[in-house]
């Protein structure tokens, strides 16, 4: 086969389009009536906020690129200008739908189960007057009209502001402009009554009471609107005299950024819309016509309903069957989750387990340990009352050596972690703010405790932020261990927080952005390798993101090499998988269920020697050279047994899995006539029968969900095949046919007809039975011809 050149365009995906397609896959679930109505209307509130933040980011990156004249294109071949138009030309028509959704079926179902959005017109005589009571009361005192004339300015909308434009006159025919600000401290549901679930838009409200507000006016007519600003607002940090002042000024500079989208009503009058796209600068490919609410986020106020027969069945974390017994947060008994983890690692999994019960008490024992010398973290997000801080506070209070890195660059939290940084100053606690072109994006923590036996090292590695709340709807991983070498790593990585310096030698870590691109490069060519000699190899990969072109390069090597390859890629993701003779062995695969897929798990078959690895970096550009990262081995057999179990059971779901085709859409996988198999479902029931089960794993593995089967342990040669099944498949063709080792020249299809079969499958179309009695699944006859020759011959 010839060469191919893999920088060629052609072979990758564009990651802004990529990331749209997932924000799709998102409203397809707002959209699906297998959800209960609240949990559609749930979905449809995260695809807003989630294109809210998009546009911000991504869509404000391009229009600076455009603005900067920046010329240089993507690895797919486009520039920032093609891109910006296929971005705006792919996202309108998915807010289309998430109105039209809305207006004709989601809105009427919820009035039909007795939740009623309203106009006030809607109402009884006598609802209106309570509500204009109401209104005058409680929200026209809040308001502060913004004309704009010669004698006024035009006012500054802020960024993600809902606001209405009213254009009015008085004696004289030329209309006024006037912009009112919808209160962001007022709920957007305004109860009708107190008696049924039955509501109001508050500028719906407003607008039904403007005659309050504007007395002795003719009101024209009256538009919603809504403004979103560009995020990526930027300083050099190397001039930067002080970080903490210069993220102060990109907060301050993002309030007033340049505006990259404009969603208005879509019967906004052609004056109206003039002065808006004139006074923000904007074109009309910018502008959005919305039918129906503008906004759907604060639909997330609607959710909180007591009507649990139209939400998912209620799920609360559990606590781990390891750390349950833990009974107080003090004393003597507070020690035992140290010698716990010194008897073994142990693997907590948001939200199905506990954070408060698992990190949080992690953390409370070292605050309170009197036996604990130093406790050190590193925190990119963590929750406004956060009690992960309150710990780290309480330990500087209790005499322990206490050190924090806090990210101050982390994307919307800016604010939030410059309040914990002056108040971890405060008291007397050492803080490391970040490192110059680098954003710190570990989850780690590290305790040093003085024992009999010397200084032990206890440390926190995890692929989910230090926040309590979306713990709660996030699914992470997090280990805890006792392992020297992993402390030791650690240690090296907090002294580069405060020190001059990263060292790039680690016992077990792949730490970025030193050693991890390099150790992620290579266990990916060592597959390939063991592929072309004829051994055990296979990739499975579960990440958020897969945007590094070079990963992307090395992954179709290790496809063309022969390796099988899984990757499940939450949402951006460039490689395309499905070519022929490229990556017809790599095969996408997404999951969007109600937690929102966050932990990240490596599995490396490596030639029947396993790796298995959990962190907090995804394949992206910006994780391998531009943030510090960290990810760990995970080595102890029972804890790989339940990353075995996460990823086989994400495999075979039929309810949440999309595979991506080689286009780069995204297919639902059906159960069909099969059982419906919800990974999400499945790891809760694993993590209940757990806790059922009394002390011992996070979650009891049902090995009879299990298809196919990625090692655990390594691969001894004394272990034995287990009899396969009799195939009643034909063999192949004779073009099949190799000679063997007794001189015949026959397929090796022929010459094993028992160790192959083709199985009811949408995705493979053979299976192998391997000499250790597994099964693996492959989706082309070269790679189940392959596996035989491996295995047999």
């Amino acid at each position: 086969m010839t060469e191919r050149d893999l920088t060629d365009p052609e072979y990758y995906l564009n990651r802004e389009l990529s990331e749209l397609a997932f924000q799709e896959r998102v409203l397809r679930e707002g959209t699906d009536d297998r959800n209960p109505p609240l949990e559609r209307l749930r979905f449809l509130a995260f695809f807003t906020k989630n294109t809210d933040e998009f546009f911000m980011k991504r869509v404000g990156g391009l229009k600076q690129q455009i603005d900067a004249g920046v010329t240089k294109t993507t690895p797919d071949g486009r520039t920032a200008k093609e891109q910006w138009v296929e971005v705006l030309d792919t996202a309108r028509p998915l807010f289309a739908q998430q109105s039209e959704y809305w207006q004709s079926v989601l809105k009427p179902t919820l009035a039909d189960e007795g939740i009623e959005i309203c106009t006030p017109e809607e109402l009884s005589e006598g609802d209106q007057e309570q509500l204009r009571t109401h209104f005058e009361e409680s929200i026209l005192p809040t308001l502060t009209p913004l004309a704009f004339d010669p004698a006024h300015p035009f006012p500054f909308i802020s960024n993600l502001s809902l606001s209405l434009a009213v254009l009015s006159s008085d004696e004289s025919d030329e209309p006024t402009f006037t912009r009112i600000k919808i209160p962001p401290n007022q709920p957007r549901f305004i109860s009708v009554s107190d008696e049924a679930d039955r509501y109001v838009l508050i500028e719906d409200l407003i607008e039904c009471n403007l005659d309050l507000l504007l007395p002795d006016l003719d009101i024209r007519d009256v538009s919603k609107f809504k403004v979103t600003r560009n995020a990526e607002v930027r300083r050099n940090e190397e001039v930067a005299e002080d970080l903490v002042d210069m993220v102060e000024e990109v907060i301050e500079q993002r309030r007033f950024a340049t505006v990259v989208r404009l969603e208005v009503d879509a019967d906004m009058p052609d004056g109206s819309l003039a002065i808006l796209k004139d006074q923000l600068g904007v074109d009309d490919r910018e502008v959005f016509h919305r039918e129906g609410p503008i906004d759907f986020e604060d639909c997330f106020e609607l959710i909180d309903i007591n009507r649990p027969d139209l939400k998912s069945p209620a799920w609360s974390p559990k606590p781990h069957p390891r750390l349950g017994s833990l009974a107080s947060d003090t004393g003597d008994e507070m020690r035992s989750i140290f010698d716990e983890i010194k008897n073994g690692d142990i693997l907590a999994h948001h939200p199905y387990h506990s954070f408060e019960g698992t990190v949080q008490r992690f953390l409370n024992a070292a605050a309170t340990d009197p036996d604990v010398l130093a406790v050190k973290a590193a925190i990119y997000r963590t929750a406004s009352d956060s009690k992960v801080i309150q710990s780290l506070i309480n330990a500087a209070e209790n005499g322990k050596q206490v050190a924090v890195m806090v990210e101050l660059k982390a994307r919307f939290d800016e604010k939030n972690n410059l309040e914990w940084v002056r108040q971890l100053e405060e008291e007397g606690i050492h803080v490391a703010y970040g490192t110059v072109g680098l954003k710190t994006h570990t989850k780690t923590a590290l305790v040093v405790r003085q024992e009999d036996d010397g200084v032990q090292l206890y440390s926190h590695v995890g692929t989910g932020n230090y926040h309590s709340g979306t713990a709660k709807g996030y699914s992470d991983l997090g280990l805890l261990t006792a392992d020297r070498d992993i402390g030791f790593d650690l240690t090296k990585v907090f002294n580069f927080f405060t020190g001059p310096t990263l060292d790039d030698r680690f016992r077990k870590l792949l730490i970025a952005p030193v050693t991890m691109r390099e150790r992620f490069t290579e266990m990916v060519k060592r597959e390939a390798e063991h592929a072309r000699a004829g051994r055990r190899a296979r990739i499975v990969v579960k990440i958020n993101g897969l945007e590094d072109p070079s990963m992307v390069e090395e992954l179709y090597r290790a496809s063309t090499a022969g390796v099988e390859i899984d990757l499940i890629v939450r949402d951006i993701c460039r490689l395309r998988p499905g070519i022929e003779g490229l990556s017809e062995n790599i095969t996408v695969h997404s999951i969007v269920g109600r937690f929102l897929e966050h932990a990240r798990i490596f599995y490396f078959e490596n030639g029947g020697s396993p790796e298995w690895y959990i962190g907090s970096a995804d394949w992206m550009t910006r994780n391998l050279d531009y943030r510090v990262e960290a990810v760990t081995p995970v080595e102890d057999t029972q804890l790989r047994e339940q990353l075995r179990f996460i990823l086989e059971a994400s495999l075979t779901d039929n309810r949440r899995r999309w595979v991506m085709q080689s286009d780069g859409t995204y297919e639902p996988v059906s159960s069909d006539d099969d059982p419906v198999r919800d990974i999400q479902e499945l790891l809760m029931a694993a993590t209940e029968a757990a806790l059922d089960h009394g002390y011992g794993p996070g979650m009891v593995v049902d090995t009879d969900l299990i298809e196919e089967a990625l090692l655990v342990e390594e691969v001894t040669e004394t272990e034995t095949a287990a009899r396969p099944e009799e195939s009643d498949e034909a063999p192949p063709d004779a073009d099949e046919k190799q000679a063997h080792s007794d001189g015949g020249d026959v397929s090796v299809f022929e010459a094993y007809p028992d160790r192959w079969y083709r199985p009811d499958s949408e995705t493979y179309e053979w299976a192998v039975r391997t000499a250790a009695g597994e099964r693996r699944y492959f989706k082309t006859r070269d790679g189940a011809r392959n596996r035989l020759q491996t295995e047999y011959e």
